[in-house]
């Protein structure tokens, strides 16, 4: 999963865009980059807060890397897709805090997040930060002043919890508690962390789990990318760069893959035939227009096509490269899936029936969903579904939907 995930979550493409335009300052750019939504207004906070407190948050935010962000946020199997519907706190400053929040499953599509300041007491239709998922006590997880820190606090050379929990505690003796698993968790105790006593943690038998602070997952678990790294499923060069530079290097190389097909080529007839682009979409060139046209009407009639036209059909309707389409879609990445689509089809192609057509058509209408979602117009959209899906609409309505259901010419600003 977790190298599905380095594959596909946060392409090359966006941490080039995003790190461009951090290195100006522009830290609203780098976040779309990302695909973050900035939910905040930096003069109404500075008009209810203060100077100082806007000036703070300035000040994280010009040091936030939200691709990094993306890299290091907590994920669900098996798809290795964000946590949906979850608050992670970034920062915290008085009675607020630097939030990044992820929709709920309904509305995940494109694999959005959000950048938004959660205050105490104010009401709020998001949930409020999670215990388990939080990252203000690991900035190196985002901010791009403090990534080299993430090989000491993620598993290279990794101090003991006590350390962690100091941080979690205040550098105060106290109890908390460690999620072990989905069903049990660990209560300890921080003992004497002083400057005269080495920090110490023990086991305890309070049950008050749910009162106690959680140390985060962040702290708990070895970083994946490390063991990505040893086990040989990756290279450094696929890392993020700023993880990258962080970890040490090992010399494991990871496997590689080779097909040992060529889609383009078809024996058709007793011959290898060549199917290329040309004009924008996919031809048997070794066919000429008259031949094609000929067996095109013969297809048209019920009889049976010529094997180069059938490895056409079949790559457009269900090409081999369907699951790193899917996958990109599935992780927000449109322009990538699209590139794919292009180099398969050509720009010019017009998509069938079948497989590929379908996940498209799908990853349209959960954009929809996710505009619902930012809108606050959830309850409308699911009873629009809800509704459509009963067949409650009158005859004129679905004749107006139908004809952009089924529309055969998808162009790139659809999912761009």
């Amino acid at each position: 999963m977790w190298r599905r995930v380095r594959q596909y979550a946060v392409p090359p493409s966006m941490i080039e865009t995003a790190a461009v335009r951090r290195s100006v300052g522009d830290w609203a750019g780098a976040c779309a980059a990302a695909r973050i939504d900035v939910d905040l207004d930096l003069r109404a906070v500075r008009d209810r807060h203060g100077t100082e407190v806007v000036n703070l948050l300035r000040t994280d935010l010009r040091r936030l890397a939200p691709d990094l962000l993306r890299w290091h946020m907590p994920r669900i199997a098996p798809d290795g897709l964000l946590r949906p519907g979850v608050t992670v706190s970034l920062s915290r400053y008085p009675g607020m805090q630097l939030v990044v929040r992820t929709p709920p499953a309904w509305a995940d599509a494109g694999q959005r997040m959000s950048l938004a300041l959660w205050e105490v007491g104010a009401p709020s239709n998001h949930p409020h930060p999670s215990r388990r998922f939080r990252l203000d006590l690991h900035r190196h997880l985002w901010d791009s002043t403090r990534y080299g820190e993430l090989a000491r606090r993620c598993g290279v050379g990794r101090a003991a919890w006590a350390v962690e929990a100091e941080l979690l505690l205040g550098h105060r003796s106290g109890f908390f508690t460690v999620r072990l698993n989905a069903r049990s968790h660990a209560v300890l105790e921080l003992v004497a962390p002083d400057n005269s006593h080495a920090p110490t943690i023990r086991s305890s038998a309070r049950p008050e789990v749910a009162q106690l602070p959680m140390l985060p997952d962040a702290a708990v678990r070895v970083l994946p990318d490390l063991e990505l790294l040893q086990a040989g499923l990756i290279t450094s060069e696929r890392l993020h760069p700023l993880v990258a530079a962080a970890l040490p290097m090992t010399d494991s190389v990871a496997a590689t893959t080779a097909s040992g097909s060529d889609p383009h080529r078809v024996e058709c007839r007793g011959e290898i035939h060549r199917i290329v682009l040309r004009d924008g979409v996919l031809a048997a060139v070794d066919h000429d227009a008259v031949e094609l046209r000929r067996e095109e009407l013969l297809v048209a009639l019920g009889g049976p096509a010529l094997p180069c036209l059938q490895a056409i059909d079949a790559v457009h309707r269900d090409p081999e490269d369907l699951p790193a389409v899917r996958e990109r879609i599935d992780h927000g990445d449109f322009a990538g899936a699209l590139d794919v689509i292009e180099r398969l089809l050509g720009p010019g192609a017009i998509l069938r029936d079948g497989p590929l057509r379908e996940e498209l058509e799908s990853a349209a209408a959960r954009r929809v969903d996710h505009g619902l979602f930012r809108a606050d117009l959830r309850f409308a959209g699911r009873a629009f579904n809800s509704r459509y899906a009963s067949g409650s609409f009158d005859r004129r309505t679905r004749a107006t939907l139908r004809p952009k259901r089924i529309s055969r010419v998808r162009r790139r600003t659809d999912l761009s």
